[in-house]
């Protein structure tokens, strides 16, 4: 996807993230339905990618259509989608599709530590996934049955979760779509872009720490400190040690790199670390 259904789509997910941290499983589930009729129907998607037509008009034809189907968070998700310009009919489906897999992952994201060993939601799904798609890989049999276009959804979804019982509930969803509406994708292939969105999400919450020289064990205290109260939450942190760096510290988060020497942010954490 690129160009302006690309601006489009990273509109929707920024619009989205507001929803996230009160995200349901119904959500997704709801926005994934949306998918199948807009996927079932050329017509639909003709007219809520045309340009002619204004965005109003797009989004008061979506209203319309899900008026009582689903609910109005869904319906007002999907509008806003309808709303925005695309430079396919199919890239509208596929954004909608990005965003009811980002309200699953979100689900699990959301969850405190899942065992003793402290693995997170999103581990536990990105585990569960991946556990899915080596049992695919592992049978000729599976793949066939998978991808037999005779047999109807809910066989396909049995057979899926016969092959991962432990799996959590977000990671069921995922699946089940994967394998019921693979939307011209094999379903494994599905699966890994899902896994990779998150992954992708769980790299914001992971904070590689490059400095000069070893950290004690109380100043590795003190930097956890600050980076959870920088961000607002608790941050995995991987630290390298690099003795070229200039500037004491360089922290990335995501996409985000804070640089001590550049940057105004890391120098409270710059003195908490030199005690």
């Amino acid at each position: 996807m690129a160009g302006v259904s690309s601006e489009s789509l990273t509109k929707a997910l920024d619009e989205l993230e507001l929803r996230l941290p009160f995200a349901s499983l119904q959500l997704a589930k709801e926005l994934f339905s949306i998918l199948g009729t807009i996927d079932s129907s050329a017509g639909l998607r003709r007219a809520l990618t045309d340009p002619s037509r204004s965005g109003e008009e797009k989004s008061a034809l979506v209203k319309q259509l899900l008026s009582g189907k689903v609910s109005a968070d869904a319906a007002d998700i999907a509008a806003g989608l309808a709303s925005s310009r695309w430079a396919s009919a199919r890239d509208i489906g596929d954004a909608l599709e990005t965003l009811a897999a980002t309200v699953v992952i979100a689900v699990a994201e959301n969850k405190s530590a899942v065992s003793a060993s402290g693995i997170t939601g999103l581990e536990a799904l990105e585990n569960d996934l991946f556990a899915f798609n080596q049992a695919v890989a592992s049978s000729h049999e599976v793949q066939r049955a998978l991808s037999e276009p005779q047999a109807s959804a809910a066989a396909k979804i049995a057979l899926a979760e016969k092959l991962v019982p432990g799996a959590s509930q977000e990671a069921k969803v995922l699946i089940a779509q994967a394998v019921s509406n693979p939307r011209g994708y094999k379903p494994a292939k599905l699966v890994a872009n899902f896994a990779g969105l998150a992954a992708k999400r769980q790299q914001r919450w992971i904070a590689t720490v490059t400095v000069t020289r070893p950290l004690t064990d109380a100043q590795a205290s003190r930097l956890q400190a600050g980076l959870n109260n920088l961000y607002g939450r608790e941050l995995k942190i991987n630290i390298n040690v690099d003795p070229r760096l200039i500037g004491g510290i360089r922290v990335q988060v995501g996409d985000e790199v804070l640089d001590a020497s550049v940057i105004g942010r890391l120098s409270e954490l710059r003195r908490q670390l030199a005690g």
